[in-house]
C-alpha cells in the first residue's frame, strides 16, 4: 500500500496569484541552500517575527496576513513549518518551480526576509476539527502517514492540507502528475492515482474545518 502518497503536496500557490478568507473558507478564530542538510540548518534557527510581519503584509491578500487563504486556488500557510516555507519560497527564488507571480515576489525578496516571513506564519497555532460523524478510520489510507487524518501534517517537510480546496489539492496532484512540479516521492505517485483516488483524496480534507489562531503570550 502506498502510504506515503501526497509528501509535498501542498505549495505555496498552483496558479494565478500571490500570497488571507474567502466566503467558503474556513473560520479564524536567487540561490536556495545548496543541500538538504545545509536547508534543514537554517531552518531551526528561526528568524525575526516581527520583520516577518512586515513582509507578510504582501501576502495577505491571497493567503492572509494569519495565513488563511482568502481564495480557493491559494493554500493556508498558517502553522506551516518554516522549513517547508522556506523550501518554497526557495524553490521559487530560484527557479526550480515557476509561477508568473510568486516567482516574481520570491526573487525580491533577501534569504533574510524569506526566513523572516516563514517565521511569521510558522509562529500561528492550528487545530483541525474532522467533519460530524467522521472518524480518523475514514481518512484516505494513502494520505495519513504524511498529512495526518485530520490534515495536520505528520511530517516537517509535508504541508498541511486540512480545509484546502478540491481545486486546490487536485492542481497540485496534477502538477506532479504532468511534470510541472517535480519530487522523488510526489511524482512517481502521482502519476500512478486515479481520478477517483485523487477526488477521494480532495473530498477528504477540504470538509475538515481549521481554525488558525495567535498564539497567546506571543
Amino acid at each position: 500500500m502506498r502510504s506515503v502518497i501526497m509528501v509535498l503536496l501542498g505549495g505555496l500557490l498552483p496558479a494565478g496569484d500571490l500570497w488571507a478568507h474567502s466566503p467558503t473558507a474556513p473560520a479564524l478564530t536567487p540561490a536556495p541552500a545548496s543541500t538538504e542538510t545545509d536547508f534543514v540548518e537554517i531552518a531551526q534557527s528561526n528568524g525575526d517575527v516581527t520583520a516577518g510581519r512586515k513582509v507578510a503584509g504582501m501576502c495577505r491578500t491571497c493567503h492572509g496576513l494569519e495565513g488563511m487563504a482568502r481564495i480557493p486556488i491559494a493554500p493556508h500557510i498558517g502553522g506551516e513549518t518554516v522549513e517547508y516555507l522556506m523550501k518554497q519560497l526557495h524553490a521559487f527564488k530560484s527557479g526550480e518551480r515557476e509561477h508568473e507571480m510568486m516567482s516574481v515576489v520570491a526573487r525580491g525578496l533577501s534569504d533574510a526576509q524569506i526566513k523572516d516571513v516563514a517565521t511569521w506564519f510558522n509562529h500561528f497555532e492550528v487545530s483541525a476539527t474532522l467533519p460530524p460523524g467522521k472518524t480518523e478510520d475514514d481518512a484516505p489510507e494513502l494520505c495519513v502517514a504524511c498529512h495526518g487524518a485530520n490534515g495536520i501534517s505528520e511530517l516537517p517537510e509535508a504541508p498541511n492540507l486540512a480545509a484546502e480546496t478540491n481545486i486546490y489539492i487536485e492542481t497540485q496532484i496534477k502538477a506532479f502528475r504532468t511534470g510541472k512540479r517535480v519530487h522523488d516521492v510526489m511524482t512517481p505517485i502521482a502519476k500512478e492515482l486515479t481520478d477517483t483516488e485523487m477526488q477521494q483524496a480532495s473530498d477528504w480534507y477540504s470538509k475538515i474545518d481549521l481554525k488558525i489562531t495567535y498564539p497567546l503570550g506571543k
